[in-house]
């Protein structure tokens, strides 16, 4: 007889009722590669309900069923008993049916919202399984991204595809004694039909044994809480056309050839949309945006979610304006975020608990970083740990789901509610005399730093490698490293400049923000530099020096004026820096109070009076062969000549800047040439505007096109996106549109992300080039 005795049968069946795979899948509900199987001989003993679906979807009547149900059951595999693998003297009477053992799905949640892709994933897995490498899904991630959710979901959709059975054991993971691999595999045998004195006693053998069993069935086996990869590696099927599911709180790294599903934090919309399953759509409705905020305030967590949304249910007459209330209150998030037996806080504390001391004192004291994320050097500062022993607590905080890699810089981030967690954690368990001691002697070594790196911007320091880095060992090398260690740390020493000041370190306040001062140039569009700078004045009059106080009340002015375009505020400092200088009898910050002060003037529609000022500024500059001072000359004669063109005088203002350009032209001894070009290149950008003025639009393309490219290769966007947009005003004017229109769309594109003023014109011009030309819907090319 042949040994496909079912599938022979079944396919008979179907071909004579003129029914296709598809068609009869879809009325038993089963999937095709399912059905395919046991018409193939795959799956040779189905469980006796999908028989019975298989007869109803066939129409046939008892004598067919019966007949394929001894069919099915003649091809299922027998329970390995005491008297070898092929006795049934140990199998316990219906043990191993989908209805009575022991190890049974848990119930699915009927509101599952969500996880879209990451099922479909699995259902490919489940479709094109090759029983000669049964698939291995794991599913890891934080606490509360609803692993074991998704998997019981996940298991319940795909229970069609696997009808000898369903199987979930929890593992335990997250208890002090995980359960053994011994002891689950004894709880699956048993399941599966094997009688008690069947099973072996070591645990190798009892895991050969589930091997065997499990070759000829179609089984899903759901492994919730795994522990470690040792606990998983025993009860992993070898063949056969069986599917694992697998969760852990654990990124299981070192488990070989498995799948991997990546749960992330739900979109806003997937979050409301869970909010609504559980309580309905008019309370939602009622207050669309108190829902939105709710999922924000979660964190767009799944289990912070759901507590949120169980709670509301259980009070049907709160508004969610309430909840919200609750939990904008930082201090009581934690607490407010618990319904019943649910609570984010017992979650956190289960993974917590795995840590070892190093680990936790790392997670605690990294809830002290500023900014979204952090450097295993900020982490060893403010745990007061090697270095080494930081990163390698902090590869244990993100294998725990505790913490979050950054794609492709070694940085971390906590998610909100994990911080909040590891702030309490910090409260409880640290002295605060110890948590000041770490926030100051982090703030300390952070400011050398970030002082040392800015000096690389400093034409006369950056040839050189600056010296008060705390480890040169590690210290940036050259301007680029120093740009990104900066951009990255940002909020870093920002924070510590704030330390320092806090602590009475005034000088070093001062030092580090002299330092940037030419940094700021590069970073223009940062809104940080007017908070540096009056911190720098703050201790330079707390020092009693009128003149660093002048210098940096200048530097704010230039702040308010450059970065925040707040030029009543960049008035006031240019006029505190000007009675600071004269008071310290200091001609150039003289000179450039009085030059910021104009730029302030002009730009609050003030241009005569600021006209008055640079030539005041001027001559107050022009007698003295400092060289310093002819760098403020420079830029005071460059200001002139664009406040003479604002008062459209730029005939007047044409000659100014070409004096400037014969005067960068010659050099400037004593200055480095680098930083003469950048004056060379704001000149060559005023003298393209004075010509645009004039209508001289052919002449003015050559200067716009050289300015722009020194602001380009010196990556300083600020300065190179009001070039281009006048470039692409001038192409306009010369009918080259496609150029144009490239050239505006690339301007109005950043001077959006810069936040600068002149992004309304960028928009109004690339308009106009886009009406004029015809070439609305033509590429760029």
């Amino acid at each position: 007889m042949s040994d496909n005795r079912f599938g022979e049968r079944l396919h008979a069946l179907r071909t004579g009722a003129g029914i296709s795979q598809e068609r009869l899948a879809q009325r038993a509900g089963i999937s095709v590669r399912a059905l395919s199987n046991m018409e193939r001989g795959r799956t040779r003993g189905p469980r006796q309900r999908t028989v019975e679906a298989l007869v109803a979807a066939l129409g046939a009547d008892g004598v067919v069923g019966h007949e394929l149900e001894d069919a099915a059951r003649s091809g299922r595999p027998r329970a390995v008993g005491g008297t070898g693998p092929g006795s049934s003297a140990g199998t316990r009477p219906g043990a191993g049916s989908a209805a009575e053992h022991g190890l049974a799905l848990p119930r699915d949640l009927c509101d599952f919202t969500a996880r879209g892709p990451a099922l479909a994933g699995l259902r490919v897995l489940a479709d094109h399984l090759d029983p000669a490498r049964p698939p291995v899904a794991v599913i890891c991630g934080q606490p509360g991204l609803g692993k074991t959710a998704f998997a019981v979901h996940a298991a319940h959709t795909l229970a069609p595809s696997f009808p000898d059975g369903q199987y979930a054991v929890d593992l335990r993971g997250m208890d002090p004694k995980p359960t053994p691999p011994r002891e689950v595999l004894a709880r699956l045998l048993y399941a599966l039909g094997v009688a008690d004195t069947a099973v072996p006693a070591a645990t190798d053998e009892r895991s050969g044994l589930l091997r065997s069993v499990l070759r000829e069935r179609r089984v899903l086996l759901l492994l919730d809480n795994a522990a470690d990869e040792d606990q998983v590696r025993p009860l992993l099927p070898g063949h056969g056309a069986c599917l694992t599911l697998v969760t852990s709180r654990r990124s299981l790294a070192g488990l070989e050839a498995v799948h991997r599903t990546e749960l992330a934090l739900l979109r806003r919309e997937e979050a409301v949309e869970l909010l609504t399953r559980v309580i309905g759509l008019e309370r939602v409705e009622r207050e669309t945006q108190a829902a939105r905020d709710l999922a924000e305030l979660c964190g767009y967590l799944p289990l912070a979610m759901r507590i949120a949304a169980q709670r509301l249910a259980s009070r049907p007459s709160e508004t969610l304006a309430k909840l919200v209330t609750q939990l904008t209150a930082h201090g009581d998030r934690l607490d407010t975020l618990q319904a019943g037996s649910l609570q984010i806080r017992s979650a956190f504390t289960l993974s917590y608990r795995q840590l070892s001391p190093a680990a936790r004192t790392v997670f605690r004291r990294a809830s002290l970083a500023c900014g979204p994320d952090f450097s295993p050097t900020t982490a060893a500062l403010l745990a007061d740990v090697p270095p080494r022993q930081a990163a390698r607590c902090l590869e244990r905080l993100t294998d725990a789901g505790l913490l979050q890699p950054h794609s492709t810089a070694d940085r971390y981030r906590f998610h909100d509610l994990l911080r909040l967690f590891a702030a309490e954690q910090l409260a409880e368990d640290d002295d605060p005399i110890q948590i000041a001691d770490a926030q100051d002697r982090a703030a300390h070594w952070i400011l050398r730093r970030a002082t040392a790196a800015a000096l690389r911007f400093d034409a006369d320091h950056h040839q050189d490698a600056p010296d008060g880095d705390p480890d040169l060992a590690t210290a940036p090398t050259d301007r680029e490293q120093a740009r990104i260690w900066l951009e990255a740390e940002r909020p870093q020493w920002l924070a510590a400049l704030g330390q320092a000041q806090t602590a009475g370190r005034h000088q070093q306040v001062i030092d580090a923000a002299e330092a940037m001062h030419w940094f700021s140039d590069v970073t223009a569009h940062w809104d940080l530099w007017a908070e540096v700078f009056q911190r720098a004045a703050d201790s330079a009059r707390a020092l009693g020096s009128r003149r660093d106080e002048a210098v940096h009340l200048n530097y704010l002015a230039w702040a308010y004026n450059f970065c925040l375009h707040d030029y009543p505020a960049a008035l006031a400092a240019a006029q505190a820096a000007l009675a600071a200088a004269y008071e310290a009898a200091d001609q150039l910050q003289v000179g450039w109070a009085l030059g910021y002060a104009a730029g302030a003037l002009r730009r609050l529609g003030r241009t005569d009076e600021s006209i008055v000022r640079l030539r005041e500024a001027a001559a107050h500059l022009r007698n003295h062969t400092d060289a310093q001072v002819r760098l403020a000359e420079l830029a005071i004669l460059n200001t002139l000549g664009q406040h003479l063109r604002y008062a459209n005088r730029p005939d007047e203002a044409l000659v100014i800047h070409r004096r400037s350009e014969a005067l960068c032209l010659a050099g400037v001894p004593g200055v480095p040439h680098d930083l003469v070009a950048s004056f060379l290149a704001q000149t060559r950008h005023n003298l393209g505007s004075d010509l645009m003025a004039l209508g001289q639009w052919g002449q003015a393309e050559s200067p716009l096109r050289a300015a722009l490219a020194h602001w380009e290769a010196g990556r300083m966007p600020a300065w190179s996106e009001p070039v281009r947009l006048d470039l692409g005003i001038t192409l306009r004017h010369l009918n080259r549109h496609h150029e144009a229109r490239a050239t505006l769309t690339t301007a109005h594109r950043t001077l959006i992300g810069l936040n600068n003023p002149r992004r309304r014109e960028a928009a109004d011009e690339l308009c106009q080039v886009t009406a004029g030309s015809g070439i609305a819907d033509q590429p760029i090319g």
